[in-house]
C-alpha cells in the first residue's frame, strides 16, 4: 500500500516516515511533498491509498486541497497532521476526519492508520472535507458527522433525539424516525457535544436531547419520554440537574 507525506517542515515528514516505516506494516512505499501542489502531482502519478497531509502550509493550506482534485478522484483518505488548536480539533471531530497533532507518537501513528484503513471502503472524504472546510469558517458549530457501516451520514445537532450506549457503539436516534449504530463509545459524543446547552447526559446509557422531550414521569424511579416514544431513565444522581434544566427552558 502507497501513502504520501504533504508537509512544508522536513523534519516533520522525516519523523513521521520513520514512525510508519517501523508501525505500519501494510503501508510499503511512502512518497514526500513539501507543498500542497507537489503533493497533488505525486497522488497523480502515484494512487496512493493514505495521505498525511499538513493543514497549515504555505502558499495552500492542506483543506485546499478539494480545489485541486475532483471529487471522483478521491480513492484515497486522508489523515492531518497539525498543531491547531482544541476548537479546531473539535471540528476534525465532527467531521470524522482523523488528525494527528505534532509532535506525533508512534501508538497515535498506528491507531490513526488503522482507523483510516477501516474507512477506505465507504469513505465519502470529499463530502468530508467540504464539511470540515464549512466548520473551521464558522463561529458555532451544528453538524456532525455519523460513522456506521454504510459510511458516514452528516446530521444537524437538532436532528438528533437521543444517544444511547450500545457496548462501544453508541445507537443515535434522529428526528425522522431512523436509528442509526455509530461506531463510538457514548463517551465520544457526551465529550464532543458537551457544550451543546440541549444535551443532557440523565443516565450512564442515555445522552439526550432536551428539544424532543414530550413528557416526564416520576414514576418508576423517573423516566422521560422522548418526541419519538422513546422512554429514557433518569438517574438519581442526574434528576435534580434534569429538573434544573426544564425549568430554564
Amino acid at each position: 500500500m502507497k501513502a504520501i507525506i504533504i508537509d512544508d517542515e522536513r523534519k516533520s515528514r522525516n519523523v513521521l516516515k520513520i514512525l510508519i516505516d517501523e508501525n505500519c506494516p501494510k503501508i510499503t512505499e511512502i512518497f514526500q511533498a513539501e507543498n500542497l501542489l507537489s503533493g497533488i502531482e505525486l497522488i497523480k502519478e502515484h494512487n496512493p491509498r493514505l495521505v498525511f497531509l499538513d493543514i497549515e502550509m504555505p502558499e495552500h493550506s492542506g483543506i485546499e486541497i478539494l480545489d485541486f482534485i475532483d471529487k471522483d478522484s478521491y480513492n484515497f483518505e486522508i489523515i492531518f497532521t497539525t498543531a491547531y488548536s482544541e476548537y479546531a480539533i473539535k471540528a476534525f471531530q465532527l467531521a470524522a476526519i482523523d488528525y494527528l497533532l505534532k509532535p506525533v507518537t508512534a501508538a497515535v501513528v498506528s491507531n490513526a492508520v488503522d482507523k483510516a484503513l477501516n474507512y477506505l471502503t465507504n469513505s465519502n472524504i470529499h463530502k468530508r472535507l467540504e464539511e470540515l472546510k464549512t466548520s473551521l469558517k464558522k463561529d458555532n458549530f451544528s453538524k456532525i458527522g455519523l460513522p456506521y457501516s454504510n459510511g458516514i451520514k452528516f446530521v444537524e445537532f437538532k436532528e438528533i433525539v437521543a444517544f444511547k450506549a450500545s457496548g462501544m457503539y453508541t445507537e443515535t436516534y434522529l428526528i425522522d424516525g431512523s436509528k442509526i449504530l455509530v461506531s463510538k463509545p457514548l463517551k465520544h459524543f457526551t465529550e464532543l457535544l458537551k457544550n451543546v446547552t440541549y444535551f443532557f447526559k440523565c443516565h450512564r446509557s442515555y445522552f439526550i436531547n432536551i428539544q424532543h422531550i414530550v413528557e416526564y414521569s416520576r414514576s418508576d424511579g423517573g423516566f422521560i419520554t422522548l418526541s419519538n416514544t422513546l422512554s429514557v431513565p433518569i438517574s438519581n444522581d442526574r434528576k435534580e440537574d434534569f429538573l434544573s434544566l426544564v425549568r430554564a427552558l
